[in-house]
């Protein structure tokens, strides 16, 4: 387990506050840290679905990506000073965020391993620790080069913790990892067919790479499959409210980044909407519903959302009183838009008996 191990290594000279502060930070659209009921997460049995379970613990244990995330001659020196000043703080901002997302995975992979005792859960985890600690380093790697890597080791310290019950872990972190998917492998074949948009080498170790997060989500259905109950009755309705959230707030986070799109020679709009129509193919397999992206409220709505949240944080830079007060404002705007988008008619799936899905983008 030397990844992990690593990952949790305090960082030195090259970290930035800067940075660590931006990681640091909980807000709404920003990355979490969690924690759950580990007690409940050990007890789990997968008796009901061993056969898939085997194959995909079989998988993980072969490590098909021990050796990727590593630089070859393949990766291209970065000119980061010379880098248009709009796209630098963009593309930063994605870097840390994305190295914060993959951490927060690590760091709570790592702890249901280390306080369970239910040997089919522990094997789990400590495979997918491993992956995000990977991932994450990687990622901080590439910040290090322009000398302003996040200190993983004050994050597990200083980032704030947010309690979800397992089922929210579950849809919650089975949406992270099938999007984080689709996101991707979205822009790797993109990338692949127009290379002139590639500014940064790291987005040609994507393609790889997402197949982690493909296997994650397949893990988490499975767990999602040992009881019915998770994806039936009171709980659609919990499944509905993670998939807008997690549409929505990955919306407005990209559009908060017009120049990073720019410069990877995408549209905002279609990316996002391509990588919700991947997800929503790839949740089928669980989900009984999915959300119909192409509603007429569906884009309106998302943009109102988006407004609100500009607004917010214009307020919020703007201080004082009336900035306190542009905020509420804000706020109730975007909680109409959130309801708008979560009362728009899911549309029903019927999964299928077996919920195993090979990545094929």
């Amino acid at each position: 387990m030397n990844a992990p191990t690593a990952a949790f290594a305090p960082e030195h000279d090259s970290t930035h506050p800067d940075t660590t502060a931006m990681a640091t930070q909980t807000t709404l659209l920003n990355p979490r840290f969690y924690t759950t009921d580990f007690d409940e997460m050990d007890a789990i049995d997968v008796t009901p679905v061993r056969a898939d379970w085997d194959k995909l613990i079989a998988q993980m244990k072969s490590d098909p990506n021990k050796g990727h995330f590593k630089k070859t001659a393949d990766w291209d020196q970065i000119d980061w000073d010379g880098m248009e000043p709009g796209l630098r703080a963009e593309f930063i901002d994605f870097l840390v965020s994305s190295c914060t997302a993959e951490f927060s995975g690590c760091v709570l992979y790592k702890e249901m391993k280390r306080r369970g005792n239910n040997p089919d859960i522990c094997e789990l985890f400590s495979y997918m620790s491993r992956d995000e600690a990977r991932h994450a380093g990687f990622i901080n790697d590439a910040l290090r080069e322009a000398g302003i890597a996040v200190n993983l080791g004050f994050l597990t310290k200083a980032k704030k913790y947010t309690y979800f019950r397992p089922k929210f872990i579950y849809y919650a972190t089975y949406l992270s990892e099938k999007i984080g998917y689709a996101r991707y492998i979205t822009i790797f074949r993109h990338l692949e067919a127009h290379p002139e948009h590639r500014f940064h080498p790291i987005f040609k170790w994507f393609r790889e790479w997402c197949n982690d997060e493909f296997s994650h989500g397949e893990a988490f259905a499975l767990l999602m499959r040992t009881d019915p109950r998770l994806t039936s009755g009171v709980n659609v309705w919990w499944i509905k409210f993670f998939l807008t959230a997690v549409y929505s707030t990955m919306w407005v986070r990209d559009h908060a980044r017009p120049e990073f799109h720019k410069a990877l020679g995408v549209d905002i709009a279609w990316y996002d909407q391509e990588v919700f129509r991947k997800t929503s193919a790839i949740a089928r397999q669980i989900f009984p519903i999915e959300i119909d992206i192409d509603h007429p409220r569906w884009i309106p709505t998302l943009e109102r959302l988006e407004r609100a949240f500009v607004d917010m944080d214009a307020a919020r830079q703007r201080g004082g009183i009336g900035g306190a007060v542009g905020r509420i404002v804000a706020g109730a705007r975007a909680g109409l838009a959130f309801a708008g988008l979560y009362t728009i008619p899911a549309r029903r799936n019927t999964p299928p008996a077996s919920v195993r899905l090979e990545p094929s983008y």
